[in-house]
């Protein structure tokens, strides 16, 4: 099975693959879909048509997308939430089943304490991912998020084999 993470962000959307095979995790790629300045609508686009991109090329069968909770203002947390809504639409329109994590059990999943910093996060993909490069820090915590989805996954007793 092929679990994408997807970390949501306007500016830089944060993706990972890894592949479950039983209790063995490997990583398969990670990288960050980038909009770019200006108009929202174009944004939103690149951002869609960029992890409908991976999607095509990395075959997940499941994924996950962190949620988000109230920025500092109004105006950035509606924009990280139609961020958001492009993490969920990319997704859903291949079929896939999604599931949705807060960042505290995103953390307490990976490392095993919710409040968890951004480093002891990165240590701790790195040991269940061994050899894994980050494409950034972004990508490092979508990584973490298809990790949560995945101990989710094989704690329902899900069975879990290596995609063909």
């Amino acid at each position: 099975m092929r679990v994408l993470g997807i970390d949501p962000g306007l500016q830089n959307m944060g993706w990972g693959v890894i592949e479950l095979d039983g209790p063995r995790l490997r990583h398969v790629a990670n990288g960050i879909v980038r909009s770019g300045p200006g108009d929202l609508g174009p944004r939103l686009l690149l951002l869609y048509r960029g992890l409908a991109a991976v999607i095509a090329a990395h075959l997940p069968t499941a994924a996950a997308v962190e949620q988000t909770f109230v920025n500092k203002d109004a105006v950035g947390t509606l924009k990280l939430g139609q961020a958001r809504g492009i993490a969920l639409l990319a997704p859903a329109e291949a079929g896939l089943e999604i599931g949705e994590y807060a960042p505290n059990a995103v953390k307490k999943a990976v490392v095993g304490v919710g409040h968890a910093g951004k480093e002891q996060v990165q240590h701790m993909v790195r040991h269940q991912l061994p050899g894994v490069e980050f494409a950034g820090a972004d990508a490092a915590d979508a990584l973490a998020i298809a990790i949560c989805h995945a101990h989710h996954l094989q704690s329902r007793g899900i069975r879990i084999k290596a995609s063909a």
